[in-house]
């Protein structure tokens, strides 16, 4: 594929809010399979108009949509079709039950696997849960301009002692209030 038809493609879906593909949705998008897909996304990303933060994640670096939020696509795209959550240390920071700030990572609970990815966006951290979906849904918020939804502080605490990190941080008057 030329890279002026795969711009005017990755344009379009930037356009509807998406700039974060697994190599799947680029092989179905981009109408290409084997080989000639291969090098298509091998020039793409040499050009500097594809960027590979994690293995088979691809992100438009052209994208007016490029933020903070990145990280979160990035996470949501590596554990599509489980329930993913922001959780752990980062979500109790979040909410000012920690008081110190998860400066090169995020921490996500997910019924997927766990793992840790390390992208040029940050470090994301997958932490196990047995946890049914009707408990997690009925725990966590979603949030404007978020990827994925946060856990409340009171989820986010009890994921903590669930998975037996560290609680020392914790200040347990604002956990309370």
């Amino acid at each position: 594929m030329e890279q002026k038809t795969a711009l005017r493609i990755l344009n379009e879906w930037d356009k509807k809010g998406r700039h974060v593909f697994r190599k799947k949705d680029l092989g179905i998008i981009f109408d290409e399979s084997g080989r000639t897909f291969d090098q298509t996304l091998s020039r793409l990303v040499a050009s500097g108009v594809l960027e590979r933060p994690a293995y088979g994640i691809y992100i438009f670096t052209l994208s007016r949509h490029l933020g903070s939020a990145t990280i979160e696509h990035i996470a949501r795209n590596l554990r599509r079709g489980e329930f993913t959550y922001e959780s752990l240390e980062s979500a109790l920071s979040q909410w000012g039950v920690i008081s110190q700030i998860p400066m090169d990572r995020i921490t996500y609970m997910t019924t997927g696997r766990s793992g840790e990815y390390k992208t040029p966006y940050g470090v994301i951290e997958f932490t196990h849960t047995k946890r049914p979906v009707h408990e997690i849904a009925a725990n966590v918020i979603e949030r404007a301009d978020h990827a994925v939804p946060i856990a409340t502080k009171e989820f986010a605490y009890k994921n903590l002692r669930a998975v037996g990190r560290n609680l020392d941080l914790v200040n347990m008057e604002e956990l309370d209030a």
